[in-house]
């Protein structure tokens, strides 16, 4: 089963850049898609929804922002587009394919960059959602793959110039902490790290200073799964022979 997971920074752009030409080959089973920022009325071309797929868009109310998408090869049992958290839903965060054996769901989350306001809309996110993810553990038997732009490195070797960001917003130690929570006292398990623990790879560059030419990036796209999947992780590839986005494609295959 093969997983992709990419921030598109905008879906119509990354298509014009070859995005769905390169999909076609890739014998994707999901594809989680983060940023689409589109509306409907503006994704009506069926070069959006590939064939063979079915597909779901979940916009922000706010027009060019924000938004996520699924496409899956299995027809969903059900599709849940909302988190139960206001302030996020209104921005297309979140969108989740449910079959009787699988949960896969992709995710955008919110970025603290643009200033402390920002800030402290992301630190609202991470305190509404870690008790949500907990809930889940708790009350589902199934596997789940969480598909993201999680905008937040984890660990020194996910970003190149860790040293001068940690006063930096997605580098900030209680940002850390959180993902420490995440992985360590509720389980779930960042399937990218189990295939390759060491490897300083990156899935996010800077449009500053040939950030990408020089492959001076962060790691901030996950696949977070719950730990039955642990043992179903096969490789890990983060493409970057074209470039869609600021973002790089995540390919994950997971043995059946």
């Amino acid at each position: 089963m093969r997983v992709i997971s990419f921030n598109a920074n905008g879906i119509r752009s990354a298509a014009r850049k070859g995005f769905f030409d390169w999909l076609s080959e890739q014998n994707a089973d999901f594809v989680c898609i983060q940023e689409t920022k589109a509306q409907a009325d503006q994704l009506t071309d069926p070069e959006f929804c590939p064939a063979g797929y079915t597909c779901q868009y979940v916009s922000a109310e706010k027009k060019g922002y924000s938004g996520v998408a699924i496409y899956a090869r299995r027809s969903p049992d059900a599709i849940i587009t909302q988190l139960g958290l206001p302030e996020f839903d209104a921005e297309g965060r979140y969108c989740a394919f449910e079959y009787p054996d699988l949960m896969v769901a992709s995710l955008y989350l919110p970025s603290g960059s643009a200033g402390d306001h920002r800030q402290e809309s992301k630190d609202r996110f991470l305190a509404a959602y870690l008790p949500i993810l907990e809930s889940y553990l708790q009350k589902q038997h199934k596997p789940l793959i969480l598909c993201g732009d999680w905008n937040i490195a984890h660990k020194e070797i996910d970003l190149k110039n860790w040293k001068s960001n940690q006063k930096n917003s997605g580098f900030l130690p209680h940002e850390r902490a959180w993902l420490d929570e995440l992985f360590d006292r509720l389980g779930f398990v960042d399937a990218h790290r189990l295939v390759a623990p060491g490897e300083a790879v990156y899935t996010w560059w800077s449009n500053r200073a040939n950030a990408w030419e020089n492959n001076v990036g962060w790691r901030i796209d996950y696949q977070i799964i719950t730990p039955d999947l642990a043992d179903r992780v096969e490789r890990a590839t983060v493409y970057r022979d074209m470039k869609f986005s600021d973002h790089a494609p995540l390919i994950i295959d997971y043995r059946s």
